[in-house]
């Protein structure tokens, strides 16, 4: 009995320093960092703790895990930070160790959790790759990537360095390498002993991130499963985008990954879902009355999602001739970012409720017509003295190719709340800036009494809600202003939140707040497979009649705006891209 009352009381009560957040049905209860992880507890709104897991994840389709159900049915819930919970270890792989994602994204978010004390006590790294690598040499190249900048204004406010090398030291102890081929069930069974070994006998949590070409997921995956799942925990695995090229090759990898894993096993990881401002859309719009009643085609006149780069493929050219713009950013960061900011109010935050309406939307969605979209790829284009390449100039690009840099389109929501509102999305590489924003435009003032005041461009007296995601993360609404004097002259101004001069500890990246989702099993900022299905089937046909009819894209200078064509088609549904103005 007084076992019982200690686990109900660790997990519902709230003590000092606590913040309940009702609302949200989240519990925060943080406490001095001297004390670590034990004092941090993330409370879903399922009522379960963030850092419990379920021994249920993943036992359906792992034949090598066993049953950790209690007689009466219900889940134990394993705590990987309790006082006294020594007996469980998570063991995280990176498949693909040696490619450049692993080094510059994977291993430092890793070590950025660590740092701030978000993993395990009893937590190990191991990199599997077919490169051949000691363990020193694996940690001599991570430790290159390694940084404490979540931390940075307190070293130099305390000169706080020889813990950040301390923690770095602690950390590469924990990394290990596996040498072995991806396909190879030898070579896994290998990493299984390995793994065992470190884990020396106690309950034992898996996560593979396969941070590996898609052709190889389904190898890896049968591999792992197969040879090196957990025996007694639960084992999990992220892959990476691309999830196909199409509809057809999209549901087939699901199914080839469904062979070995159950459904809730997958994390399908897309990294714009982890991302602040992103993060921060469901926030602004659910707990702030101000935007909540105007989140409709009542007062909305448009939407843009907008995301350019300006540089191009340089060296990369082979691999996203494969893929092109519309699926590495339109079809996946652009369309889940729109699908977040269009769903209906959920019934709670949890993972389910959440990606249940955001599949209502898609499934809501009309099918892209050719006549809606643009492509564009850039060309040669000299500036000075300095000469900027073609997209074919790339030498991994094939002579000729047809892939389009850039795209634009229009696309329309078929419900009562987004009705005839067009949502316009635009990505594209070598453009004259690097900026990925969400811009909500809002309806003209009926009768606005100043309108004289504007001319006859009403457009610049539009109000305007921007979020813009990077660089320099910040939301904030150009509004109509008197400017001060005895005249009536009316300017426009920005209410602004600029997040780094309103918060000083510095934003983590996405991978971060992923990689801890996984290892939590929480499952809100990852794509469930009949989300991937409702993407796939709205961006499929149009890809098919794009590559069938061979439509040649437009063609844009290098670090220009891009192709004429967009403002065409912005034009047609009477909208003006929001990123022209000289203010932005």
């Amino acid at each position: 009995m007084k076992k019982k009352r200690t686990k109900k009381r660790l997990m519902g009560e709230a003590t000092e320093g606590a913040i309940r957040l009702k609302d949200l049905g989240l519990l925060l209860r943080i406490g001095p960092r001297k004390h670590g992880r034990k004092h941090f507890e993330l409370k879903s709104s399922n009522g379960h703790p963030l850092n419990a897991v379920s021994s249920h994840d993943g036992l359906a389709a792992n034949p090598l895990a066993k049953d950790h159900t209690d007689p009466k049915g219900k889940e134990e819930l394993f705590f990987f930070s309790e006082p006294g919970s020594g007996d469980s270890t998570l063991s995280i792989t990176v498949v693909g160790a040696s490619g450049d994602l692993a080094k510059k994204k994977i291993f430092p978010a890793l070590f950025a959790l660590y740092y701030e004390d978000f993993l395990p006590k009893n937590f190990i790294v191991y990199g599997h790759a077919r490169t051949k690598l000691t363990d020193e040499e694996l940690r001599d190249t991570v430790s290159r990537t390694l940084t404490c900048r979540i931390d940075k204004r307190v070293i130099r406010a305390t000169n706080c360095r020889e813990n950040c090398e301390n923690k770095m030291e602690e950390f590469l102890k924990r990394c290990f390498y596996h040498s072995g081929q991806y396909n190879s069930e030898e070579d896994f069974e290998e990493l299984d002993k390995k793994l065992k070994e470190k884990e020396a006998g106690k309950l034992a949590h898996r996560l593979f991130y396969l941070s590996i070409p898609p052709n190889l997921f389904v190898d890896v995956v049968k591999c792992a499963s197969l040879k090196a799942s957990s025996e007694s925990g639960w084992t999990r695995v992220i892959v990476e985008k691309p999830f196909g090229r199409d509809s057809e090759s999209s549901g087939e990898l699901t199914r080839s990954l469904k062979q070995y894993l159950a459904e809730d096993q997958i994390f399908r990881i897309d990294h714009y879902l982890g991302k602040e401002l992103v993060e921060n859309l469901s926030v602004l719009r659910f707990s702030n009355l101000v935007f909540e009643p105007l989140w409709s085609r009542n007062y909305i006149r448009n939407v843009q999602l907008i995301f350019s780069e300006d540089f191009g493929t340089e060296g990369r050219g082979g691999y996203f001739d494969n893929y092109g713009i519309i699926r590495d950013i339109m079809q996946n960061h652009l369309l889940q970012i729109l699908a977040l900011f269009a769903m209906e109010t959920p019934v709670s935050l949890d993972a389910e409720d959440v990606r249940n309406e955001k599949v209502k939307v898609l499934r809501s969605m009309r099918p892209l017509q050719l006549e809606d979209v643009v492509v564009g790829q850039y060309k040669g284009h000299s500036k000075g003295s300095k000469l900027y390449p073609a997209y074919t100039d790339d030498p991994t690009v094939p002579n000729g190719s047809l892939t389009p840099t850039f795209a634009a389109a229009a696309l329309f929501i078929d419900n009562a709340r987004w009705d005839g509102v067009p949502f316009l999305m635009k990505a594209g590489k070598a453009l004259h800036t690097r900026r990925a924003e969400i811009r909500v435009q809002f309806r003209h003032v009926p009768g606005n009494l100043y309108k004289r005041n504007f001319g006859t461009d009403l457009d610049k007296a539009t109000n305007e809600l921007v979020l813009r995601v990077q660089p320099d993360e910040a939301v904030y609404l150009k509004i109509n202003n008197k400017v001060p004097g005895l005249g009536m002259r009316l300017d426009r101004s920005d209410l602004n939140l600029l997040y780094r001069a309103r918060y000083t500890r510095e934003i983590p990246d996405a991978y971060e707040r992923l990689l801890l989702d996984a290892v939590e099993g929480e499952r809100r900022l990852f794509i469930r497979s009949d989300e991937l299905d409702a993407a796939w089937s709205l961006f499929t046909p149009l890809l098919k009649e794009l590559e069938d009819k061979k439509i040649g894209p437009e063609l844009y200078p290098y670090g220009s705006r891009g192709p004429v064509g967009a403002h065409y088609l912005a034009a047609k549904y009477n909208v003006r891209w929001g990123d022209l103005g000289s203010e932005d």
